[in-house]
């Protein structure tokens, strides 16, 4: 009977608890809106952002055709410094809001104990010199107690636990949009570097090309210079078409070598070994065309506006914690348990005990720190709405700058395709009527460096629309939706 008395208790107890935290939790915060965007509602149609691909639903396997360039995405995004800390990062947001979380519940404690005590009589000193015959000196006493309550626990009738708990959610689901923001980020940076490379390695095939071609130039001319064929002019100038060749050889060599240095950081220290063979610019090519889809589209798949608008729903939570902070705290502290002075007693009728009792703590002045911090959160709020506008404002003009590149730079490439053959042509050209006397030298030179800057100016301007598309596809959310794929 006394265990069910006891348990009854703890019920009483418990439902006391459950009841108190019902009546409350009343949030101050603002009601969260998301801010008006302020941008066009459509994309800008002189770019053509139709098409028939969503980026937010492809893995970055899907939309790049070259093996090498996937592999290597595939390492960076397992083995870079900077992910593993964002992912870290999350970790310690999940942990910061479990710890928040748990304050808005009763934390309920459980004790038992044993005491053995001695206290000396002192009540007749014959009695504590043991001068009277079987008197004791002292006297030996136990205790055993066993009991739940709970400590101080806030009743949070104004919803500042509640507040706070929304806010490290927020801040929580911040940084996993922010991790998964630098995720995409990362399969660009790696795209970018190797495109990069691919342009440098063909620039460094070029310019070995060119030298070699012009080294058998320049051993013509010395050969017409000694047979008295012409004079020594043609002959520098071979020499200095031959050195032009070679400082661009030394040069794109140089920035070969630091770009594979770049590239390895991106994948985490190493290049992986018994990577498939990459593709040649031209081989690049795609003629799958993303769709832009409508501005508002960006709100839901760009992970940094997914964290901007977290870091503002966390800054409005803040006020409400700050609105209940005006108001009094209510504290309960209450604990049931049984106690004895043998253990064998411990569960008899007379051993229960328990008690009940709600504090409250009611602000009167403290300086004004109350009201600023209250300042300080609605002052943070204002920031989170310029910097979630600014934001999207980014993410648009990305888009936009994007999709202009997809059309202009297209049309480089086959101007500059265009202009190349016909460079080629010319050169051609030009050594024919040179070796039959027609032309001069000079029209060899200029026909030579003219075609080699245009051959440089095309791998370029290729490079450069493939990192463009890439930008487009991430610009665009591409990966969102497969972002934890394990492909």
């Amino acid at each position: 009977m006394i265990r069910r008395e006891f348990f009854n208790a703890s019920t009483i107890l418990g439902a006391a608890l459950a009841s108190s935290m019902l009546a409350g939790c009343a949030s101050m915060a603002p009601e969260h809106v998301r801010p008006e965007p302020a941008t066009a509602p459509v994309f800008d149609p002189d770019y053509r952002p139709d098409g028939e691909v969503v980026a937010s639903q492809m893995s970055y396997r899907d939309w790049f055709p070259d093996p090498r360039l996937t592999a290597l995405i595939a390492s960076a995004l397992e083995k870079n410094r900077d992910l593993l800390a964002a992912t870290a990062r999350i970790e310690q947001a999940r942990a910061r809001y479990r710890i928040q979380d748990s304050r808005e519940l009763p934390a309920i404690v459980a004790t038992g104990g044993a005491t053995r005590t001695r206290q000396p009589l002192g009540v007749n000193p014959a009695l504590d010199t043991g001068d009277v015959e079987g008197a004791p000196a002292s006297v030996t006493s136990n205790r055993f107690d066993v009991g739940v309550g709970v400590s101080a626990f806030e009743l949070d009738f104004w919803g500042r636990l509640a507040s706070l708990s929304e806010a490290a959610r927020a801040e929580y689901l911040a940084t996993v949009a922010a991790q998964r923001a630098f995720y995409l980020s990362l399969i660009a940076d790696t795209a970018t570097t190797y495109f990069e490379i691919v342009e440098t390695e063909e620039q460094v095939a070029l310019a070995e090309a060119t030298a070699e071609s012009r080294r058998e130039g320049l051993r013509i001319a010395q050969l017409r210079l000694e047979s008295g064929v012409t004079s020594a002019l043609p002959y520098r100038q071979a020499e200095t078409l031959l050195t032009q060749a070679e400082q661009q050889l030394a040069s794109e060599q140089l920035a070969l070598a630091r770009l594979r240095n770049q590239l390895a950081v991106l994948v985490g220290g190493t290049v992986p070994e018994g990577l498939p063979e990459g593709l040649t610019l031209t081989a690049q090519d795609d003629n799958r065309r993303l769709a832009a889809g409508l501005p508002s589209d960006l709100l839901l798949v760009r992970p940094d506006i997914i964290a901007a608008e977290e870091q503002l729903r966390a800054a409005r939570a803040n006020i409400g914690a700050a609105r209940a902070a005006f108001f009094p705290t209510i504290s309960l502290t209450g604990n049931a348990g049984l106690s004895s002075s043998s253990l064998d007693g411990l569960f008899a009728e007379d051993s229960l005990g328990w008690s009940f009792g709600p504090s409250i703590s009611l602000p009167i002045f403290d300086w004004g720190a109350r009201e600023a911090d209250l300042d300080l959160a609605q002052a943070l709020e204002v920031e989170q709405v310029a910097n979630y506008d600014r934001t999207v404002q980014a993410a648009f003009r990305e888009v936009n700058d994007a999709l202009a590149g997809r059309r202009f730079l297209a049309q480089q490439v086959e101007t500059l395709r265009r202009a190349v053959a016909a460079q080629e042509r010319i050169a051609r050209v030009a050594r024919l009527r040179y070796r039959e006397g027609v032309g001069t030298y000079l029209e060899v030179l200029d026909a030579e460096r003219n075609l080699f800057n245009a051959q440089q100016q095309l791998l370029a301007t290729e490079r450069a629309w493939l990192q463009n598309r890439a930008t487009l596809f991430v610009a665009l959310g591409g990966g969102f939706g497969t972002v934890f794929r394990n492909d």
